[in-house]
C-alpha cells in the first residue's frame, strides 16, 4: 500500500464553517419544479402539492438554504408574475430554456416548500431585462411589514407576516453573452450597485450577493471581479463563483483532479477581493458564494434533442444528468475544498436539488432515490458543521492531463464538541492507502465510525430499479496508539473518519 499521512492540531484553526456552505438550488427549469418538488396529484403530494418523499429526502440533506428561482430563468423573469391568485397568473416563453413558463408555483407557494423543508429561501432577483426598481419592489413586497403598495400586496395575497428573505442574489451570470439582458462588467457593476442601494434602504438587514464571472475559463475572468466590485464594493458582501466540470474526455485521473483548479478558482477571486479592498482603502472584507457548481456533461446530447422536438414544452426532462461513482468522488473533493477555504467560502450551492443535475431524481407518479454524489454532500451536511481545521498532508502524488503533482489524498478536518471530523478520499486507481493521522493535540479520541463509499466501477449508477447499488457502507476502523490513528483507506474511495473524546 502507498503512503500518507495528515497533522491535525486543535489550534491550526481555518474559520468556523458557514452551514450555508451546504446550501442547494431550485431553477425553474426542467422538472425541479414541476415533477420534482411539486407533483400534485402523486399518492405522497400533500394538501400543497408538494411530493413528500422529497421532502422527506432534502430534510435528510439538512440544506439550510436553497437558491431560487434561477439561474438562467431569473434573467428573463418578471416576479410579478408569480404573486397572487394562481388562475390569473400568466403563461410565459421562458427564453433561457425555450419552454413555458406556468407560474402554477411562485414566491408565495416556494417559501411555503422551504419552510416544510428546513430550509431558507436565498432569492435571485432579475438584472438582465430589469432593473434597480423591480429590485426594489421585490424586496419591499417579501420584507416591508405593511402600509405600503407592494408589502400590502403581499398582506393581500395571503402572506400577512413578511418573508424576512436575508440573502438575495444581484442577478445571475451576467458577464455570460447568453444571458438575456448580457452586461459589461462596468456595466453590471453599476448597476448592482443602485439596486443593491435601493434594496438596502428598504431593508437594512440583508445580505447581498453580486455576480462574478460564470466560471474560471471565461475571457473576461479576473478583469470582470476587478472592474465589477470598483463599482459595487462597498454595497455587496459576497461575490459568485459557479463551476462546473465534467469528464468527457473519459480520463478518471485527470477528472479527479480537477479540484486543484478549484481551489485555485478560489484563491484568485478571493486576492482580486482584496485587492479592491485594498484600492479603496475599504475595512470591508467580501467572501465568496459559490452558489452553482457540480458535475455536468452527461445529459447535454439528449438534451438538444429534447429542445428540437419540443420547443416551449412545459418542464421538460432537461439536464438529468445520471451520475456515477466517479462522480460521486469529485462532489466528495469539491467539499473538502470548501471546507479548506472555509475563510472565505461563506455559501455554497449544489445545482441543483431534484432532477435537474441533482443529488435526488423522482419518477412521475412514481417513486424518489439518491444519486452518487448524494452521499458526499449528506455526509458533509451531517458532519461537517464546526471548524474548519488546516489539515497538513503529506502523501505520494501523480501527474496528468490537466495538472502536474495531484496528491492521491485529498482531505479536510473539522472539529466541534471536543472531537474531529475527517473527510478524505483516495484518488488512486488501484492502490489502498495506509493513512496516518496524527492528533495528539486532541488528546485520547478513539474513532467512533468510518463511513465508506466505493464501488469497483467508476461507472457504476443508482437507478429507481437499483437505488443502492452505490451507497455508503462501514470501513475500516484501524487502531490508534499514542495519539496516531493508522487506517487503511481503499482505492477510490470517500471517505469519513468520525473522531470523539474517549470516555474517562
Amino acid at each position: 500500500m502507498k503512503k500518507a499521512s495528515v497533522i491535525l492540531d486543535r489550534d491550526f484553526t481555518i474559520a468556523p464553517v458557514d452551514p450555508r456552505i451546504y446550501g442547494s438550488f431550485i431553477e425553474h427549469l426542467g422538472r425541479a419544479v414541476y415533477g420534482g418538488i411539486y407533483e400534485p396529484g402523486h399518492p405522497l403530494a400533500d394538501e400543497e402539492g408538494f411530493r413528500k418523499d422529497v421532502l422527506a429526502m432534502v430534510r435528510r440533506l439538512g440544506v439550510p438554504l436553497v437558491r431560487y428561482p434561477g439561474g438562467n430563468f431569473v434573467s428573463g423573469f418578471n416576479w410579478e408574475d408569480s404573486v397572487g391568485p394562481r388562475d390569473s397568473r400568466p403563461r410565459r416563453l421562458d427564453l433561457a430554456w425555450f419552454t413555458t413558463e406556468t407560474n402554477e408555483v411562485g414566491l408565495h407557494e416556494f417559501y411555503d416548500w422551504t419552510k416544510k423543508a428546513g430550509s431558507q429561501l436565498m432569492y435571485a432577483i432579475n438584472l438582465g431585462t430589469r432593473g434597480p426598481e423591480q429590485a426594489r419592489d421585490i424586496v419591499e413586497y417579501a420584507n416591508h411589514r405593511g402600509g405600503s403598495k407592494f408589502s400590502d400586496q403581499r398582506i393581500a395575497n395571503g402572506k400577512k407576516e413578511p418573508l424576512n428573505i436575508r440573502l438575495w442574489c444581484l442577478g445571475n451570470e451576467m458577464d455570460g453573452p447568453w444571458q438575456m439582458g448580457h452586461k459589461t462588467a462596468f456595466e453590471y457593476g453599476r448597476i448592482a450597485n443602485e439596486a443593491a442601494k435601493m434594496m438596502r434602504w428598504v431593508d437594512p438587514s440583508i445580505e447581498l450577493v453580486a455576480c462574478g464571472s460564470s466560471n474560471a475559463q471565461m475571457p473576461t475572468f479576473g478583469s470582470w471581479e476587478y472592474e465589477m466590485l470598483s463599482e459595487c464594493y462597498e454595497q455587496v458582501d459576497y461575490v459568485s463563483l459557479h463551476q462546473y466540470y465534467d469528464n468527457a474526455a473519459n480520463e478518471t485521473e485527470s477528472f479527479l483532479a480537477r479540484s486543484m483548479d478549484l481551489d485555485a478558482f478560489i484563491r484568485t477571486v478571493a486576492s482580486i477581493c482584496d485587492a479592491v479592498k485594498g484600492k479603496k482603502r475599504s475595512k470591508k472584507q467580501i467572501n465568496l458564494s459559490f452558489d452553482e457548481w457540480n458535475v455536468w456533461y452527461h445529459s447535454r446530447e439528449q438534451d438538444e434533442q429534447i429542445k428540437k422536438a419540443d420547443r416551449w414544452g412545459r418542464a421538460l426532462p432537461l439536464l438529468e444528468d445520471v451520475y456515477n461513482f466517479e462522480d460521486a468522488l469529485l462532489a466528495g473533493s469539491v467539499l473538502i475544498t470548501f471546507l479548506n477555504n472555509a475563510d472565505r467560502v461563506k455559501i455554497a450551492c449544489m445545482a441543483q436539488l431534484v432532477n435537474v443535475i441533482a443529488p435526488i431524481m423522482t419518477r412521475a407518479m412514481g417513486g424518489c432515490w439518491a444519486q452518487t454524489i448524494f452521499y458526499p454532500f449528506l455526509h458533509a451536511s451531517q458532519y461537517g458543521r464546526g471548524t474548519a481545521l488546516r489539515a497538513l498532508v503529506s502523501s505520494p502524488v501523480y501527474d496528468c492531463a490537466v495538472c502536474e503533482r495531484v496528491p492521491i489524498l485529498d482531505a479536510a478536518a473539522v472539529v466541534s464538541d471536543g472531537g474531529a471530523t475527517v473527510f478524505c478520499i483516495n484518488r488512486d486507481m488501484t492502490e489502498d492507502c495506509a493513512l496516518e493521522i496524527d492528533l495528539r493535540s486532541f488528546g485520547p479520541l478513539r474513532l467512533e465510525e468510518h463511513i465508506l463509499l466505493h464501488h469497483d466501477d467508476v461507472k457504476a449508477v443508482n437507478t429507481e430499479a437499483d437505488p443502492y447499488r452505490v451507497a455508503p457502507c462501514g470501513g475500516d476502523l484501524g487502531e490508534m496508539d499514542g495519539g496516531k490513528l493508522r487506517v487503511r483507506i481503499p482505492a477510490l474511495s470517500w471517505n469519513v473518519l468520525r473522531l470523539r473524546p474517549c470516555e474517562r
